[in-house]
């Protein structure tokens, strides 16, 4: 039986829906998660956190009138459990196998693909510019994008295409007028919204010193060289060339007060340099990386904020729930940050996780070289994000 066509269980199964779900992990409540699908699947991507129980027993486990009792021995009956699946159905079937013989179970609705669908807005309260700055973060794969708005004007910077729609829903909500889209790079974890928002009117932006990567569509957006500034009311969004985990890499800085990094530096690590030129031109990309670091980033004052496109399980959100820190706390944190350059290099390039799951075709899509529909794209984008480099080597004691 294939894991998407399964048949309604016997007994009613209540579901659980993504966003109400992830407010009760955040809510500190312990919950219990039944994942059913293929172990390598769990490995690579899961539901993890300090008050998260995961077990993993796949779905074909299930499927006999007689499941062996090793399987359910497995499963807690002192507690509620909520089964999960890729898609939803699988865990609807294995959360009725389980109803029927006791046991306290519910089933996230939609499945991973459901939870990939989570996207929450939190205000960066230390952000100390003209506007009002938000930070949204995918929990499923940890991207993050920030929002600017002051005087009826705002600008998303590294906006996803999966949620197009949300930014410009959430700008008439604000009573604001969605004016740039801007990225930081071309992204190889997941598909830029930013050529689909241009497409609704938006300013699109990309980096001028990305578009040797061959961009297919750099004529049609709106290119900005390092020191070019933004307006968005009162508010401004400094270009600052930062190349290292790309060559195009480009930070901006918003009101001198924030300094948003794309995959340069993140909040519990560094970027990885291995992504556009492979492990053969690693080495060169991490020197060139510790120069911006040294020279663009670090030479910012103690207090302004560093808030990157991504978070791992690794990075601790600040008081007000975002994955933002002062310069200064990061230096003192992360060794990377002090090294000289020789270590550096050799300490990122000691222990490079796996690669961004599709992460060729993620690129060619950017670069507007492979085009995809949004289920595609969607699809494409499933997974760990895995654009910092370890974090178990660079943090410090």
């Amino acid at each position: 039986m294939n894991a998407d066509d399964f048949p309604t269980p016997d007994v009613e199964v209540d579901s659980v829906d993504p966003e109400s779900f992830k407010h009760r992990i955040d809510a500190g409540e312990a919950v219990t998660i039944l994942d059913t699908r293929m172990g390598s699947d769990y490995e690579e991507w899961r539901i993890d956190g300090e008050n998260v129980t995961s077990i993993n027993v796949p779905y074909f486990e299930f499927l006999e009138d007689d499941i062996d009792d090793d399987v359910l021995d497995r499963i807690p009956d002192d507690r509620e459990v909520t089964v999960l699946c890729a898609k939803g159905g699988a865990s609807e079937y294995v959360a009725g196998a389980l109803a029927e013989r006791g046991y306290d179970v519910d089933h996230l609705e939609d499945g991973m693909n459901g939870w990939a669908r989570v996207y929450e807005a939190v205000e960066v309260e230390r952000y100390d510019g003209a506007g009002t700055l938000l930070q949204y973060q995918r929990p499923s794969s940890g991207c993050l994008g920030y929002l600017l708005y002051h005087d009826g004007e705002a600008a998303i910077i590294d906006p996803l295409r999966a949620f197009t729609d949300r930014y410009l829903d959430d700008a008439d909500d604000l009573g604001v007028d969605l004016t740039y889209a801007v990225d930081t790079h071309v992204h190889a974890d997941h598909i830029s919204g930013v050529r689909d928002l241009d497409a609704e009117g938006v300013e699109g932006v990309i980096p001028a010193a990305a578009v040797d990567r061959g961009v297919t569509y750099a004529d049609e957006l709106t290119t900005a060289e390092d020191g070019d500034a933004f307006s968005v009311g009162d508010a401004t969004i400094e270009t600052v060339h930062t190349p290292g985990h790309t060559t195009g890499m480009t930070s901006y800085l918003v009101d001198e007060s924030l300094l948003a990094t794309g995959d340069g530096l993140f909040v519990e690590s560094v970027a990885r340099p291995d992504l556009e030129e492979g492990d053969e031109g690693a080495p060169d990309a991490a020197r060139t990386l510790y120069e911006s670091l040294q020279e663009r980033v670090l030479t910012l004052p103690d207090d302004t904020l560093i808030g990157g496109a991504h978070f791992s399980d690794a990075a601790v959100p600040a008081d007000d729930g975002t994955y933002t820190a002062p310069i200064g706390e990061l230096v003192a944190e992360m060794d990377a940050l002090t090294m000289d350059e020789d270590d550096f290099v050799d300490l990122i390039l000691s222990d490079m996780p796996p690669r961004p799951a599709n992460y060729e075709d993620i690129i060619a899509t950017n670069l507007g070289q492979n085009a995809v529909d949004d289920e595609e794209a969607f699809t494409l984008e499933l997974g760990p994000n895995n654009c910092a480099a370890s974090q178990d080597s660079l943090a410090g004691d």
